[in-house]
């Protein structure tokens, strides 16, 4: 009896020491929900093991369909540790079974984020302006070709009704990899915006970037520019449609789409009127000097911060502006922020060291997209646009400040000879166009609200008004 106690108690032993062991196997697909200031991102990484360690992989599957690299992965005493060193990114967690505890790290500040072998889901958030199915019109998933760039184009056409002739508008996403819906923080606006003008009469089409969703091609090493021959794409598509009115075309374009809707109008003149949501109108380095400026300020940072680093951008700025020699360009800025750091060491934020804030930077300046943004001055083009225009920018955008920008836009369709300017700086709303407190990015996804009721009605009214 003792002996076949003994027998089991053993057996048992070595089940729980195999379990044990098994645990430790940190290689595989991990999932994470990443919470920053009330944005949820899907982060995945995946672990393997090599003849030297660990390698690992790292996906962010709601902004890109990018793999990034792991320069870094170590795995010693349950505790991993993976290391992206061009971004900045840091994440260390210790294994526990089929979970992983740990922190997520970038540019000096830590969010709390477990991982796990299963899939995960993001948190459900209410969003009370989105439609739900059946809609009370026609709608069709389509797609199309730019044979120019050799890419294939999806998104929804929808329809007032399926039979008839209609006006039709194509909606253009902002900057970053975003579907269709030009979903950002949980919200849809261009899902918003289509069902709003569908139901009032004007058909729209709206789109999947480059390497989105159903769209084929890749986002990396593209500018601004190919993008613009994505929308003339669809411009010649819509002009295929017998259901199109071929003289009732327009373009809404938010924030970059606010550049791009001018670049499509000022070349294919069959468009009748353009919407800049949001839209830029002077060049993109100041934009985003002004941009940076005016976060940091409206987040508490004291004003001498705010200028050191403006100061510190602006040189690096003035680097790509002046640049002749791509290939030579992140020597450039790497020499620039060594001595400007050297110089004055608080110039850059606290909580990260300067070898991490100078390879994020020089990785982020780097990029094609990038530096055709920081060149790009939106006034050349602006004058070459002759159909009607209307410029609308929320009070609290902190992103593309409303003043400065909106005065541009109107001085530069108007040295231009265009007479047919509507500029509107719409009261208490932010870079999405929600009602806001304070216009952070950070409130974005605490709103209900995905886009303002008002704003939706006066570009409504202001289109039914260019197709009569």
């Amino acid at each position: 009896m003792k002996t076949q106690s003994f027998k089991i108690l053993l057996i048992t032993c070595l089940g729980l020491l195999t379990l044990s062991l098994n645990a430790q196997d940190i290689t595989g697909q991990w999932n994470g929900i990443l919470k920053v200031q009330g944005f949820q991102l899907r982060i995945v990484f995946h672990v393997t093991k090599t003849d030297t360690g660990y390698s690992s992989t790292m996906e962010s599957p709601d902004q890109s369909t990018r793999v990034i690299p792991v320069t870094h992965t170590t795995y010693e005493n349950r505790v991993i540790k993976m290391q992206i060193t061009v971004a900045g990114i840091e994440y260390t967690g210790t294994l526990q079974g089929d979970s992983i505890a740990g922190n997520f790290k970038q540019s000096g500040q830590t969010f709390p984020m477990n991982l796990l072998r299963k899939e995960m889901k993001k948190e459900i958030v209410k969003r009370p302006q989105e439609p739900v199915s059946p809609y009370p019109y026609y709608s069709e998933e389509v797609k199309f070709a730019n044979v120019k760039d050799s890419v294939t184009l999806a998104g929804t056409l929808t329809l007032p009704r399926k039979e008839g002739v209609f006006p039709v508008v194509l909606l253009i996403t902002g900057s970053g990899a975003q579907n269709r819906d030009e979903e950002i923080a949980g919200h849809k606006p261009f899902l918003v915006i289509a069902d709003y003008l569908t139901r009032n009469g004007i058909g729209v089409l709206r789109l999947d970037d480059r390497g989105v969703g159903g769209s084929t091609g890749s986002f990396q090493n593209v500018t601004t520019q190919n993008f613009a021959t994505d929308i003339e794409a669809g411009v010649t598509y819509l002009m295929g449609r017998k259901e199109v009115d071929k003289k009732k075309i327009g373009l809404i374009g938010h924030s970059e789409g606010g550049i791009i809707a001018p670049i499509v109008a000022a070349k294919m003149k069959n468009i009748r009127f353009i919407v800049l949501l949001a839209g830029t109108g002077i060049s993109g380095g100041d934009l985003l000097l002004l941009q940076k400026a005016a976060i940091q300020r409206a987040s508490g940072v004291k004003e001498p911060d705010i200028q050191k680093e403006a100061t510190l951008s602006k040189g690096a700025f003035d680097i790509i502006n002046n640049s002749t020699e791509p290939d030579k360009l992140k020597e450039k800025l790497t020499a620039y922020y060594e001595k400007a750091l050297t110089e004055s060491p608080d110039a850059k934020p606290e909580g990260i060291s300067k070898e991490d804030y100078i390879t994020a930077s020089v990785a982020g300046l780097s990029g094609t997209w990038m530096q055709y943004f920081i060149r790009y001055n939106p006034q050349p083009i602006l004058k070459e646009v002759k159909c009607p225009v209307l410029a609308l920018n929320g009070s609290k955008d902190l992103q593309v400040p409303a003043k400065v920008n909106l005065e541009a836009i109107r001085k530069g369709l108007e040295k231009g000879g265009n007479k047919h300017v509507t500029t509107h700086e719409l009261p208490g709303l932010n870079h999405l166009f929600q009602e806001c407190n304070t216009g952070l990015p950070s409130e974005y996804a605490r709103i209900e609200q995905t886009f303002s009721p008002a704003a939706l009605k006066e570009i409504s009214d202001w289109i039914s008004i260019q197709v009569k």
